[in-house]
């Protein structure tokens, strides 16, 4: 024992040497980085990223959403913000605050005005006007569930009663997805969040400003090169990703006193051909030579309405490859033609789950939901939306009835969701309110639309918005593309009314409701063809505040 007492003083030695040597060379450069930080604060060098900054609305102190909050989530010269929503820190009295999270279906895309989120607020201030509900669409294009857990986490002190969340659409493809273009490639949580962590950082923002190429944002054509395998060992990363912030997103609702309602994703299977399909691994040239011939042997037979030998053909082809989304989708068509709806449907869904371009919810998103929504305890509930489109939809499978393309929704498919969310909001209300309310049944569609303006002539435009998106890939990639602006085009020659009479549909709508900021907005952008003056009168009305900038849709700014 008398032997190791030199060696046990040599070891304390050494320890006393470098411990005081390994802190001052941990600590130096860390107070430095924090020094450095506080100066460019003082200097205003950069950006706050928090959710949300004070303001004043209406002459009111309030907090507004923060144009730069999503910054760390995209390159430089793209940071998508959703529409202007703001929140009084002291929520009022008698009024039941809902936040809808999720992506740019959520937001209302193809137009705001006329989302899920308008539809209910109309349903539940027509139904129940003692209760001042105050719905906060947080939407946002391009997103996904990294960015919505952080808005729902930021968001528990403003006592919301409900977390509305309809989110899963942008697992792939949205920031630190297996098939982004917007950030690094890292899907490990602890690289994400310390990416988002120095991204906020005034330091962070300062060397990524200079060191990156600014961008413009692209839309979906971005990431047509982006293709990812419904097989890849990513995809098992992204699932689980989602499946981690979908229950911490659950949780920051029920934690903060609120209830959440986890919905899930409703899908266009029918008219939405796959974005892009891949084949097999492995596949060698002369299997590909061999299922091509297949292929044109099957097409030639549906092209003539022979679908059970199209069938045959498909199916042999299936057995060479069975992995490629476009083939399915064919598959479909033929047993859609035969009057089988329940193959088709089956095919349909292999079509979408196996789509190379993740622009959908696939079959595993929505089983997430379902297991986050029955395991998050009583306060979180599940609202199925996938399966009321289906019940709702021709033969059960879900097309343009509902859809204006791939998951955005048209206006029936709005109501439906706003109906079903509508229904379970109503058993969440206090009992009394539901017992002294003469009628508790929602709006009618047509009534809704009726207060929320969406006239002829607005149909007709975004129908017209629309065709002019689907021009480009990935959407003229599509084997139906053809088809689908074939059925926008006819909607957008369907307004049926005049512009007088869609002066006058304005003008009741506005009379029930004068404080919708969004009607006045949408009645000044009809207005400017005809009356830039009272265009001008409308659009002034629109906006929460006098330093608020009000433009004309020719981009003059109202003064």
């Amino acid at each position: 024992m008398a032997t190791l007492a030199p060696t046990r003083t040599r070891s304390t030695s050494r320890l006393r040497f470098w411990i005081p040597r390994l802190a001052v060379a941990t600590l130096v450069p860390l107070v430095l980085l924090a020094l450095a930080e506080g100066v460019l604060r003082l200097l205003h060098v950069g950006h706050s990223t928090a959710l949300m900054e004070p303001c004043r609305v209406h002459g009111q102190p309030s907090d507004c959403y923060n144009l730069f909050f999503a910054a760390p989530y995209f390159p430089p010269g793209v940071i998508k913000t959703p529409q202007f929503f703001s929140i009084s820190p002291q929520k009022p009295k008698n009024t039941y605050r809902i936040v809808i999270f999720g992506e740019s279906a959520a937001e209302g895309d193809p137009d705001f005005a006329y989302g899920f989120g308008r539809y209910l607020r109309v349903m539940l201030q027509q139904r129940f006007p003692q209760i001042n509900f105050e719905i906060i669409n947080t939407g946002m294009v391009a997103i996904n569930s990294h960015v919505i857990l952080e808005m729902a986490r930021q968001l528990r002190p403003y006592k919301p009663d409900l977390y509305l969340i309809y989110a899963g659409s942008n697992e792939v493809v949205g920031p630190y997805g297996p098939g982004t273009v917007l950030t690094g490639s890292s899907m490990n949580p602890s690289v994400i969040r310390a990416s988002v962590f120095v991204r906020s950082t005034r330091i962070g923002q300062l060397l990524t400003e200079s060191g990156a190429t600014r961008r413009e944002w692209g839309g979906m054509e971005m990431f047509v090169n982006r293709q990812v395998r419904a097989g890849s060992p990513r995809m098992e990363l992204a699932y689980r990703n989602f499946e981690q912030n979908l229950r911490a997103i659950a949780r920051a609702g029920t934690e903060s006193g609120a209830h959440a309602l986890l919905s899930t994703i409703a899908t266009n299977l029918r008219d939405s051909a796959p974005f892009a399909s891949l084949h097999r691994e492995g596949f060698s040239s002369t299997d590909l030579q061999s299922w091509a011939t297949l292929l044109k042997k099957a097409s030639d037979y549906e092209l003539v309405g022979d679908y059970n030998d199209a069938l045959k053909a498909y199916d042999d082809a299936a057995k060479i490859d069975n992995q490629f989304a476009e083939l399915h989708f064919r598959i479909a068509r033929c047993y859609w033609a035969l009057g089988d709806y329940g193959a088709a449907k089956g095919s349909y869904i292999r079509a979408r789950d196996l789509d190379a371009l993740r622009f959908r919810a696939d079959s595993r998103i929505n089983e997430v939901i379902r297991n986050v929504a029955n395991s998050s305890g009583s306060n979180a509930q599940l609202l199925d939306a996938q399966s009321l489109f289906d019940a709702e939809s021709h033969n059960g499978v879900p097309g343009s009835e509902l859809f204006y393309d791939h998951v955005h929704f048209a206006p029936p498919g709005n109501y439906l969701l706003a109906m079903a969310a509508y229904h379970r909001i109503v058993q969440l209300l206090p009992l009394d309110v539901r017992e002294n309310t003469a009628d508790i049944e929602p709006l009618s569609e047509v009534e809704c639309e009726r207060r929320l303006a969406l006239t002829g002539h607005d149909r007709a435009r975004i129908a017209g918005e629309m065709v002019d998106r689907l021009q480009r890939p990935p959407f003229s990639n599509q084997s139906n593309h053809a088809e689908q602006v074939q059925s926008l085009m006819f909607r957008a020659a369907g307004a049926t009314e005049t512009p007088p009479e869609t002066f006058s549909l304005y003008e009741w709508a506005i009379q029930q409701d004068p404080n919708d900021l969004n009607l006045h907005y949408k009645f000044g952008f009809f207005l400017f063809d005809y009356d830039r003056n009272a265009a001008a009168q409308q659009l002034l009305l629109a906006r929460p505040n006098d330093d608020f900038p009000v433009f004309l849709p020719d981009g003059t700014q109202i003064r």
